[in-house]
């Protein structure tokens, strides 16, 4: 009895962070969680290149995991852009969902949102991704704001990377019109949202952390 993290990209210290830090959403139901990662592609996913690589790597993770462990009980592609994810989704009889789209879920339920992350290729494919889901427009996605560095870069150095994303966020929230959501996006950034500014009537959404809640809800 277990859920499946699946990391796009070849860091596997990246994967076992996030099995640490998904494991508590779902310990008390019983169950384990089991991360595996990319065999082949690139070290972070920041372009649309690397993108459809991931994707592609996605799957193949998918069919070795079955064959080493059976299915899980969820899978959660642990990637904010969710490469994979929908052809996963046709493969496969357990619910599937990446980070972004968990993250904006939760978002669009509080009202209009915001993204800030790092890369600055994200900003015009998560654009994409929310108009793919119904997720822009009056009561969803309102604008994207990116950093030069890549969620690596940014875990690579963490007091300048908090001072970009800081001021990222700052920004985000000065224009108009007003959110009441912003989500710090990237499988990398797990754990960062509490050290960021928030506005009074603005929820900061951690997307590590709502992928667990999307888990705990999925399998309980």
């Amino acid at each position: 009895m277990h859920v499946l993290i699946i990391n796009p990209n070849m860091r596997m210290e990246l994967t076992a962070a996030l099995v640490e830090q998904l494991t508590p959403f779902v310990a008390d139901l019983g169950l384990d969680v089991i991360g595996t990662t990319a065999t082949f592609g690139h070290d972070y996913i920041a372009s649309e290149a690397s993108y459809v690589m991931a994707a592609h790597a996605v799957l193949d993770a998918w069919h070795l995991h079955l064959l080493q462990h059976g299915q899980p009980k969820a899978v959660l592609v642990a990637c904010f852009g969710d490469p994979g994810v929908w052809a996963l989704r046709e493969m496969s009889s357990v619910p599937v969902i990446g980070l972004a789209e968990a993250a904006m879920k939760e978002a669009r339920a509080i009202g209009p949102f915001g993204i800030v992350t790092g890369g600055a290729a994200w900003g015009p494919m998560l654009e994409r991704l929310a108009r793919g889901w119904d997720m822009s427009g009056p009561g969803g996605l309102q604008r994207v704001r990116t950093v030069e560095a890549h969620g690596g870069e940014l875990a690579a150095d963490p007091a300048q990377g908090l001072t970009s994303l800081n001021q990222a966020v700052m920004d985000i929230l000065a224009a108009d019109p007003p959110l009441s959501a912003v989500i710090l996006g990237g499988a990398a950034l797990g754990g960062w949202a509490g050290q960021l500014p928030a506005g009074q009537s603005t929820v900061l959404i951690d997307s590590v952390e709502a992928g667990g809640r999307w888990l705990a809800a999925a399998v309980a």
